[in-house]
């Protein structure tokens, strides 16, 4: 049995679906407020037969800190993807995020050594890759600086990874991924889908900070490969290309047909934005668009190597952003008619 951790979110239902493909005997984790009609639509993009494909996931209602559900989930397992996970650069946030993120991983952990499981796929992020010069290539050997001033999700992304690291010292054979930011359809109002949703409704601003960028399905297949080879105990970061987010941007709204965003906005500014931000949410009691990370990542220059992942895996390749983006869109396109 496979079990799948955060299935309802954009990598776990496209990793879903391409489990269900060759696979009788996949569970997965959700939580009660979790839409599964957002998987069944993922799985409609991609297939005609998408009911049926859904309808082979055995689903399993858990929080990943309520243990006695997590052990029902467990039982025959074999392999744990676990992509389950907290998103957010409010400060107000941190504490949920360790609650989910770390202590959530620890529990997946500690049921995954103690059901022997045969491998544990963990999806972590660039996040936690530690180079604080701008400009230099990042790659897997950069430590962590605890010194540095760095975002809650980085913080608790790094927890995570300790712990599943100990797994690989209690005899289970791990892999991590590292991807950089993760484009795909499905989910328009958080994460990447936003970026979509933002330049469809027209988008004025941009920024030319720069990281890196992966498709979604690049980020399954090298997971699902990485789970079949005799690799284990590495992590591998899962970049395609390395842009700027005018470049970004750029692209979407080529693909939608939209106006580009003509006002450049610099360091300076960007600081000025998230602190008046901040303010208006202390006072509106509201979440702010713009904080102190999501202002610095925006104007950063943080580029990443794949390397590792395309000497490792015999044959992969990433598909070029320009591509996934023009898929991304189309799949937004058929969402507005």
């Amino acid at each position: 049995m496979i079990l799948v951790t955060g299935g309802t979110g954009l990598v776990g239902s496209h990793l879903l679906y391409h489990l269900v493909l060759d696979n009788d005997r996949v569970r997965a984790i959700h939580m009660r407020s979790s839409d599964l009609n957002a998987v069944k639509r993922v799985f409609s993009y991609y297939s005609e037969q998408s009911e049926a494909l859904f309808n082979k996931i055995r689903w399993v209602e858990a929080d990943l800190n309520d243990v006695p559900a997590l052990e029902l989930a467990f039982k025959d397992t074999t392999q744990v993807y676990h992509c389950a996970a907290m998103i957010s650069f409010v400060p107000s946030g941190y504490q949920k995020m360790r609650r989910v993120n770390i202590e959530g991983t620890t529990n997946i952990v500690n049921l995954c050594i103690s059901n022997h499981i045969e491998k544990l796929c963990f999806v972590s992020s660039v996040a936690a890759i530690e180079n604080d010069s701008e400009g230099i290539l990042m790659d897997e050997s950069d430590n962590w600086n605890n010194s540095s001033d760095k975002s809650g999700y980085a913080i608790t992304k790094y927890g995570a990874e300790m712990e599943v690291w100990r797994a690989s010292q209690e005899g289970i054979d791990i892999v991590i991924v590292n991807p950089g930011v993760i484009l795909g359809p499905g989910f328009w109002h958080k994460g990447s889908g936003k970026m979509f949703s933002r330049v469809n409704k027209g988008l004025k601003f941009y920024t030319e900070g720069i990281t890196g960028f992966v498709g979604v399905e690049d980020v399954v297949r090298a997971m699902i490969l990485l789970m079949q080879s005799e690799i284990s105990n590495q992590r591998f970061i899962l970049v395609s290309e390395n842009l700027s987010f005018k470049k970004i941007f750029s692209l979407i709204s080529d693909s939608l047909h939209k106006e580009k965003a003509k006002i450049r906005i610099n360091k300076f500014m960007i600081q000025l934005v998230w602190r008046i931000e901040y303010l208006r949410g202390k006072i509106t009691l509201s979440e702010p668009f713009l904080t102190k990370y999501s202002a610095r990542s925006s104007v950063s220059n943080h580029p990443y190597t794949s390397k590792k992942i395309l000497n490792g895996l015999e044959g992969f390749e990433f598909e070029d952003i320009k591509s996934c983006v023009y898929k991304t869109a189309s799949h937004f396109e058929k969402k507005l008619t």
